[in-house]
């Protein structure tokens, strides 16, 4: 199994970003995917999830009314659309796949397939 996240990189506060993790090795279709980030010094925390059929969405509170999750089924791929960057969210975003159930659907223990982050900065 591989998750690839891609589209990382530096922009201002203010700004957007649209993230991409690529999943090979596993059946997509039957997997939450959620994203996660590490800011430096800090835990990892949640970011956002979707269900394996794209219905239900959920999302930390830091970043709801800014950031969108989506998947593509047939692409075996998930996306996270962020906009109105804050310096704040400056972290590496990683990806990650389970068959997890609603009360872990945030918790990083709910996930059995990691990506290798891809590095999110937003300077002030």
């Amino acid at each position: 199994v591989q998750l690839q996240a891609s589209g990382g990189g530096l922009v201002q506060a203010g700004g957007s970003l649209s993230l991409s993790c690529a999943t090979s090795g596993l059946t997509f279709s039957g997997y939450s995917m959620a994203w996660f980030r590490q800011a430096p010094g800090k835990e990892r925390e949640f970011v956002a999830a979707i269900r394996p059929n794209g219905g239900t969405t959920y999302y930390a509170d830091s970043v709801k009314g800014r950031f969108t999750i989506s998947r593509v089924n047939a692409k075996n791929t998930m996306y996270l659309k962020m906009n109105s960057l804050k310096p704040e969210d400056t972290a590496n975003y990683y990806c990650a796949a389970g068959r997890t159930i609603t009360s872990m659907i945030s918790n990083a223990l709910g996930y059995n397939y990691w990506g290798q982050g891809t590095e999110v900065t937003v300077s002030s």
